[in-house]
């Protein structure tokens, strides 16, 4: 068994101002998502540059933070929706907790096409250069779990088994480790190898869709479920079901994809000069 380090939440404590590891990790994933944009041919290629790359990542972040949020309440608290509705606050407190990767995803697709529609970029070019650095806060974030010593994993006698602080006396997967290599490294290096194969626009995102579902599915049978949510037939947690939802959905979009079979939106959107609004 491996002792838990205990890494203190908190950086660093002067008077109100207590930055915390986990929010850290948030801001590291935006810079990186930022830089790995940037430096992508395709982004070149349509514009997607400076001011407006920024603008991009902003968007990104606040969709992805309010459907992290929004998502959590609906797929893991709907039982308790009528105490959120009569204390509207609680829904924008993040600092409480609670946040869906599924929910972050949806709020994330929002926010790209309706940058999208501003701009007037085309949407699955600007998804695929997005999409592909998503993996690095996605490693960041359960980093930051494990820091929080939160989403901690199932019972188990494996060596590297730890005690998490509020978990009980039993040693425990790891399972925040266990994400954060699948779901964050090993998924980054594999849509890395692929974004600049020749594939139709919209290939990365439906690649992303089936790797996380996969990855996640598996690291998920490691992880304890919520506790108030249990397994569902005895068999799936709620996680489990929603990346089931995303491999399905991967194949399907695929089909779907301009140029694809079952798509007559075969014309791809005119390249733009860099630095175009």
């Amino acid at each position: 068994m491996l002792p838990f380090p205990n890494i203190d939440p908190t950086i660093i404590e002067i008077g109100p101002f207590k930055p915390q590891w986990y929010g850290l990790m948030y801001v590291i994933g935006f810079i990186a998502a930022y830089l790995l944009i940037g430096i992508q041919q395709k982004a070149c290629r349509i514009g997607l540059q400076g001011d407006t790359l920024q603008h991009l990542v902003f968007q990104i972040g606040v969709g992805l933070i309010a459907g992290a949020r929004l998502g959590y309440i609906l797929f893991y608290q709907f039982a308790h929706l009528y105490d959120y509705i009569a204390h509207p606050l609680e829904i924008i407190a993040v600092w409480h907790g609670g946040m869906s990767f599924h929910g972050g995803l949806i709020g994330a697709v929002v926010s790209v096409v309706l940058f999208c529609r501003r701009h007037r970029m085309p949407f699955w070019d600007v998804a695929d250069t997005v999409v592909v650095t998503a993996p690095i806060g996605l490693a960041l974030g359960r980093l930051g779990n494990f820091i929080n010593g939160e989403l901690y994993g199932r019972p188990t006698d494996v060596p590297w088994a730890m005690v998490f602080p509020g978990a009980g006396q039993g040693p425990r997967h790891p399972s925040q480790l266990y994400e954060a290599l699948l779901e964050g490294v090993l998924l980054f290096i594999l849509l890395w190898k692929l974004k600049d194969m020749d594939f139709r626009p919209g290939a990365m995102v439906c690649c992303f869709l089936g790797g996380y579902g996969a990855f996640r599915f598996l690291a998920e049978a490691f992880r304890q479920p919520d506790a108030h949510l249990g397994l569902f037939f005895g068999l799936l947690s709620m996680g489990q079901i929603l990346c089931l939802c995303m491999v399905a959905a991967a194949p399907i979009l695929w089909r779907l994809l301009p140029g694809g079979a079952g798509s007559d939106m075969g014309t791809r959107y005119p390249e733009r000069k860099e630095g175009a609004k």
